[in-house]
Order: C-alpha cells, then structure tokens, then sequence
C-alpha cells in the first residue's frame, strides 16, 4: 500500500485491541468514515485511490460512480477482496474487482448513465489498512441523461447526505481548480451538515489544467473563501495517464513535481499534494484515537479496582496447601453458622428489601398462617348443634333427660382437640420447608467447595429432619395432654351458670369497637369494564366495618360495609392476571357492594392475601368452609327438637365455644415456642458445635476442600485479567506518550458559503483600478492583505505600517485560517516567493497588470528589521 501514515498507526491500533483481545472485550475505537464529496468528474475516485495506495475504482469521463461504494478496509495478515454480494469469491487481483464494481453497477442501473442509492459493499483485507470505512459517492449533477430521472439533482443530494450526516465522518468536499470555488456544491452540502467546519477539508484538484497565467494559490492559502481545515490541492492521474498504466508511485512522483516546480505553489509544496492529505486523514485518526483514551483508561481502572481486593487473596495461593485448607474449611463452617444465625434472628447487615427471608417467614407462619390454619378448622354452627343434641339423646338413652349431661360437653370437647392435630402439623412442616430453604441459600457461599457444599446440606438437612419427628412427637402430645383432662375450673372458662345466659352472639366478635386493624391498598377486580373495571382503592378494616377510600389520605370514603354476616372464600387467579384474589361475600345472600353478591379483592403476592386474611380473621370474617352443608331432613329433626333440649344444646354450645377458645389461646402460644426450642434452637446449636466434627467425620479433608472446576478456572480467569488489564493500561500510556494530537483550527468567516452567489470567482479578483487610489492593493478588495504572510525585507517593505491598523477587521481572522503548516514555516514562506512579485498580488493575473509596479517601494524600512 501507499500510505506510510496508515501504516505507523497500525501497530498503535493493534497493541490496543490485542490488549483488549487478552482480558475478552473488544475495543471500540469506532474509527471515522471518510465520505469524497464533489460534482461530477471532479476527481473523488482518484483521491480516495490515492488515499488506500491501490488503483481499483473505475474511471472515465461523464458520471462514472452511479452507486454508493462501501469500501471497508480491515487489517488481515492476508490481502484480498471480497463484495457482500458475492461473499464466496476472494478477489485478489484488483483489476479484477474494478471489472466487478462496473458489472454490479450494471446488473442494478443499467448501462445507460442510471443511478441507484442501493450501495456496494466492498471489503479489502490487507496487513497494510487500519479498520476504515471510506464511501465513495456519485458526483453531484443537474442535468439529467440516459436513463436517469428527471430529480437526479435531488436524488443524488438525499443520497451524499444520508452518508455524511453521521457525525463520525470526515467529509472530504473536492473541487476541481478549474472551477468556480463559490459554486461548489460540495462545500454546501458539507456546510449543511457540519455548520462549525470540524470534519470539513476541502481538496482541490486538477490543478495542473488550469488556464496558462491563472493559479488557485489565495484559496489553498486558505485566504480567499476560507474553510476551517483549509485545503489541499492534489493532482490526480490523467484519464491518458490510466490508460497508459502509470501507477499510483509514478503518479506521486510526479505530483510532488508539479508542486516544486510551479512558481505558485513552491513555497507551500510541502503542505501540498496527496502524500500530505494522507498525512492530514491520518492525523485525524490519530486525534479519534487519543479522544478515545480517556474513556479506555478509565474503564480498564474501574474494572482494576473491583478485581484488586479479590485479587489480593489469589496472590500467594497455593491450592495444595494443607494449612490453607484447613484454615479455609474453619472458616467456611463458622461463616455458614453466623449467616444461618442472622437469617433466623435477623440482622441489620445484608438486608433483604425484595423480599421476606428466613425468620421473617417462620415468624408469618407463626402469627399469620397458623392462627389462619386453626380458624379454617372452626366448626360449622349447625353441624355443631346437630352433634350436641346427638351426645345428649345418646347419653340420656331410653330416659328423658332432665338436667344437661355435662359428658356431652367433654364429647364434643375432645371431638374439636383431635381438629388441631392437622393445622399443628402443617405449621411444622412449613417451618421445615423454610429451615431447609435458609440452609441452601447460606450454603451457596460455600460454592466454590462442591463436596463440602454437599456434605454440610446433607448432614444439616438430616439433623432437621430428625427434629422434625421429636418435634411433631411433642405437639402431638401436647393435644393429647389437652384431650385427657378437661379443666373446667379454669379462670377464663365461663361455667355452667354463665352458660346458661350467654347468647352466641356475644362470642363472636371480641374486638374493640372502631380499633383499626388494617390499612392498605387492594384492588377490587370484578368491577364490569362498563362500570369502570377494576380499579385499586386504599381498605381500612376496623373491628365493625371495612371501608375504602380514594388513597391513603382518607378523606374520599367511597364505601362502608359492615362485617356482620360475612365470610372470607378463595378466588382462583384469573388466565391473563398476576394478582392472587380472594372474595368476600354475605352468607344471607345479600349483595355486598352495589349488585355484586361478593367483592373480588386481589393482591399482588400470596403473602400478602394471607396477611389480610388473618386481619380479617382478628375482625371476626372466618373463611368459608371446605365442604358443602348436607342439609337434609335430619337437620330439620335437630331444629325442630323440644324447648328443654334446646336450652341444653345452647348450654354445652357455649360451654364449648369457651373451652375451645381457651385451648386454641394456649396452642396458639405453645406451638411457636414448642418448634423454636426442638428444632430452630437445636439446629443452630448443632451448626455451631457438631457440624465440623460431623463433616470430618463424613469424608477426609483433601476431598472436602476440593476446588471445583469452575472456581479454578475462575481464579484463574481473575488473575489473567487482572495482569492483562495492568499490561493494556501500560498500553494507554504508551500510546498517549508516542502520539501527539493537533488542535482543532480555530473558527474562519465561512459566510460565503450561505451568500456564494455573490462571492467572487476563486481564480480572478476585482481590477487594482477599483481601490481608492491612497492604499497598496494588497490590502483592498475582498481578499486579505499582508498580514496574512509577513512582508519580505526590501522592495516590498512598504507593507509594514499600513496592517497593523487592519488587524480587527474581517481580515485578520484568516491571517492563521491555514491549520496546516506549522508556526514556524510563517515567518520563512516569503522567502519562496519570486522577488518580482509582491505579496498579496494573485499570480495568475497577466504580466503586463498596471498595478503591479505600484507596490514597489523601496524607501520604507521593513518589519524584521
């Protein structure tokens, strides 16, 4: 390839992404697009050959790029072509893809000058190109031929700036010198979408046709209609040139020529021709680059700091050491106690806020689930009865009872304590199933040890499982305590006399009046969509209503409903919904809200439903039973029995209503107790004592504290990303240090580009004649004067005092607009120019000029005296 540029920042690109390679990440230095703006014939094609150092693009005269060229270019150890449409065949002769750009460009426009934004993609692979996109666009032309349509000037437009509106591209806007500069249609469109100028450099071609006499020097100086990168002037090969098969080497050879050669360009020929637009392309990259650091360097130093810490413990690893191993498997025991510890008892560390863990659900199942389970069991009222007036015909025999059998009593008594066997030992194993859930989540600390992981749930998890049996043997008998002997001398129990004059009405609900059991937003979900569907409301439930309100603030209240002759029912959960939904509904068959015989409440978590359940049970709402009432005609006997026997049933219903509660007030409270101090209690004595003994005991320690594969390939992993990430942020400095990044130009008066109807031609100025008389013509017209090269020592010193004064005005903006040439090469440019020709005259003007003589004046001093 052609370009030494390219080539030096290979390497540079290279070192990163290997850098980046090495730790797994890619390096996203996103470099920029290069897009070739310009008319038709203006030279693009050359300048982008010229710019890659291969000669591959078509030529010819007329419009020649009639689709959008993609030319990918991706560093490979090999060189070759390749087109997206035809993926499978390798070009490594490049006149051969030139023949294919042509036929492709047939196949989809024809042969007839037609156009079409459809794009080819074109990739070259070579070790001597960085990973650049460069698009070679159809020239801009007004006057549609062949087969193209009549908006060809529009089409071609949408098109160049489809592709140069990314903010990522660089914009190369070629004018032929032999044009009208203020015309371009390339320096407009670059100004449509890069207004500041900042990826805009103007190329200016075919310099060496132009007209005998005429040169474009005041606008590569950059003085005439300046642009903030300037411009460069190239030659391309001629079309005679192509067909003679002079290559790109010989092409450059000559251009470096022209430019030493001309008396015009000679004192600027080292900021000139194609070696230097490579030069300045490459500098750009460079810039993107180095832009591109920071952003590197500190995410690679992020990442280097959230590995140091664990890094650390890697260092002096050893993973066959014994002592290491025993320390770790100490440890690892005594860290699997203390967090089995604080999920149980809670902790202010490590706080779950997601969601409930550990004790926090033993202690729901306790208080919520429990209390809920023993209420599920509450006997039905007439079933109830119907047992009571049984036990008293049956203890009476073939005799009329005239006093109320209290063996009845303990019948039906001990009948409703063998009910809370079934919610005892439901409770015990739902804590069993949160024991064991605590276990595996505290073991996963212990992943990186698979066996010790495995060994330590087996053995803890049959511990548990061993307690559960003495644990279950313990309430067992506790209820069996309670069925052997009825106490009926027990201070909370009512008596017979009590009994007697008792309603069951007074029984059932034991709440203070208006105490506020619950508040919180639920969303009634069976509301009709013509009603207005469902819809959340914030619920207060009291210990006599449940009422809801608009939000939380209470004070829209959109219902009351009072809680006599209500019962709770599950809702299974709706195909389509999330909620979990339970109902309420009024056991006389009343409606409860407007024409809805039940209201659908729905929450979002199971948690939750059973956390207002239990409210509602505290309020008195019980759930509805399982089974269906049997009402038959033995029923109808019960309730239609004889008045004494009635008031007896009444008597022992609420001798047991009393009983019962006590009993249900004492289990309620021995079983929490009863489970923490078998089984939660033991199990964290058991973890902290026995666990290591029980662990040694069950296999040897090299097996234990076996790595798994995936934690060696883990720490592995850690410690070659953690060198790898040192050696590219070494990398970083390295580049920082061995690039150097020019500055943005500073900003030139670009208004001509809006107004260029006006502007004057880039090759002619206005006449001498048209100054006033009084002033040297270098620093009149348009154009600006001295101070844009600093006057030589002689007969031109008579431009030392006449800029200074100018200085403010529009002209001194351009005195630097050349971003260019270094600072040092200002003050030696005069030094080239032909001392018969003063500054600031336009060489291409005829010899024979009147003005000329004017401007010599040898009397003055100069300025570097």
């Amino acid at each position: 390839m052609g370009n030494r540029g390219m080539e030096e920042l290979i390497p540079l690109v290279n070192k990163l992404q290997d850098a980046f390679s090495s730790i797994g990440q890619s390096c996203h230095l996103d470099l920029p697009q290069i897009a070739v703006v310009g008319g038709q014939s203006a030279g693009k094609s050359s300048v982008l050959e010229n710019f890659v150092g291969r000669d591959f693009l078509p030529r010819g005269s007329g419009i020649v790029t009639r689709r959008p060229l993609i030319l990918q270019l991706i560093f490979s150890k090999t060189e070759y072509a390749e087109f997206l449409h035809c993926k499978s065949k390798k070009f490594t002769d490049f006149d051969e893809v030139r023949q294919e750009i042509e036929a492709e460009t047939d196949r989809v426009t024809g042969t007839n000058k037609g156009i079409s934004p459809v794009p080819i993609n074109l990739r070259v692979y070579s070790p001597h190109v960085l990973n650049l996109t460069l698009i070679d666009l159809p020239g801009i032309t007004k006057v549609p031929v062949g087969d193209q349509p009549p908006d060809i000037e529009y089409q071609i437009k949408d098109m160049i700036l489809q592709f140069i509106g990314r903010e990522s591209s660089l914009i190369l806007a070629v004018t032929p010198a032999n044009m009208d500069l203020a015309n371009s249609d390339a320096l407009k469109l670059a100004k449509e979408v890069d207004p500041q100028g900042l990826r805009t450099i103007g190329v200016i071609t075919k310099l060496d046709l132009m007209d005998e006499g005429t040169d474009a020097r005041d606008v590569l100086e950059n003085k005439l209609l300046p642009l903030r990168r300037g411009y460069i002037g190239v030659v391309n090969r001629s079309q005679k040139d192509i067909e003679g098969r002079k290559d790109i080497r010989s092409a450059l050879a000559a251009e470096r020529k022209f430019f030493l050669s001309h008396p015009a360009y000679r004192h600027m020929a080292d900021r000139m021709g194609t070696p230097h637009l490579q030069k300045t392309l490459n500098q750009q990259l460079t810039n993107h680059i180095r832009e591109s650091l920071p952003t590197l360097r500190s995410k690679l130093q992020s990442q280097l700091l959230s590995l140091e810490k664990e890094v650390e413990e890697y260092k002096n690893f050893r993973p066959d050491d014994p002592t290491r191993k025993t320390k770790a498997l100490l440890q690892m025991v005594q860290q699997f106690g203390v967090d089995f510890e604080k999920r149980i008892e809670g902790s202010g560390d490590q706080v779950d806020t997601l969601e409930l863990s550990g004790g926090a659900r033993i202690n729901r199942i306790f208080h919520e689930r429990f209390p809920f389970e023993l209420v599920k069991m509450e006997f039905d009222e007439k079933d109830l009865r119907r047992e009571i007036s049984y036990a008293i015909k049956n203890i009476h025999g073939v005799r009329t009872g005239l006093f109320t059998p209290d063996l009845a009593f303990e019948a039906i008594v001990k009948k409703q304590v063998v009910k809370l066997k079934e919610p005892c030992l439901k409770c015990v194993d739902l804590v069993i199933q949160e024991l064991i859930s605590t276990v595996r989540q505290c073991t996963s600390k212990l992943s990186s040890y698979p066996r010790l992981r495995e060994e330590t749930e087996r053995i803890v998890t049959t511990y548990i499982r061993e307690r559960e049996g003495r644990t279950k043997d313990q309430i067992l008998l506790l209820i069996d305590i309670e069925q052997s002997y009825i106490n009926t001398n027990h201070e909370d129990f009512i008596g017979f006399a009590n009994a007697q004059q008792r309603s069951t009405q007074l029984n059932k609900k034991r709440a203070i009046p208006n105490q506020v059991i619950r508040r919180g937003w639920l969303t009634i979900s069976n509301i009709s969509l013509m009603k207005g569907g469902s819809k959340e409301y914030w619920f207060v439930l009291t210990a006599e209503s449940l009422s809801w309100y608009k939000d939380e603030e209470e004070k829209e209240k959109k219902y009351m409903l009072p809680l006599d002759n209500l019962k709770i029912r599950d809702v299974e959960k709706g195909f389509m919904s999330n909620k979990h939904v339970f109902a309420i509904f009024n056991t006389e068959q009343r409606n409860v809200y407007k024409d809805l015989r039940q209201i659908e409440l729905a929450c979002d978590s199971q948690e939750d439903v059973d956390s207002w359940k239990a409210s509602f049970l505290r309020a008195g709402v019980y759930p509805e039973k399982d089974q269906a009432e049997n009402e038959d005609g033995v029923q109808e006997n019960t309730f239609s029995m004889d008045p004494q026997l009635e008031r007896q049933v009444e008597t022992i219903r609420n001798l047991v209503d009393s009983y019962v509660a006590i009993i249900n007030k004492s289990i309620r409270d021995l079983m929490p107790k009863t489970i923490m101090h078998l089984m939660i209690n033991n199990s964290k004595a058991f973890i902290h004592h026995e666990l290591l003994a029980y662990l040694y005991s069950s296999a040897d320690q090299s097996s234990l504290m076996e790595e798994s594969a995936d934690q060696a390939q883990r720490r592995d992993d850690m410690l070659r990303m953690y060198h790898a990430l040192k050696e590219a942020l070494s990398i970083i400095g390295d580049i920082s240090t061995s690039t150097v990044s020019t500055p943005v130009p500073p900003p030139v008066d670009d208004t001509w580009l809006q107004t260029s109807s006006h502007s004057p031609t880039p090759q002619r100025r206005p006449a001498a004649s048209a100054h006033p008389p009084g002033r040297p013509p270098a620093v009149r017209g348009p154009t600006p004067g001295p101070p844009l090269i600093p006057t030589p020592v002689g007969p031109a010193a008579s431009f030392a005092a006449p800029p200074i004064p100018s200085r403010p005005g529009p002209q001194s903006v351009f005195a630097n607009s050349d971003p260019f040439s270094a600072p040092p090469q200002i003050p030696s440019r005069p030094a080239r120019i032909p001392p018969g020709i003063p500054p600031g005259v336009p060489s291409r003007r005829p010899p024979a000029a009147p003005s000329r003589p004017t401007i010599i004046r040898p009397a003055e001093p100069s300025l570097l005296d």
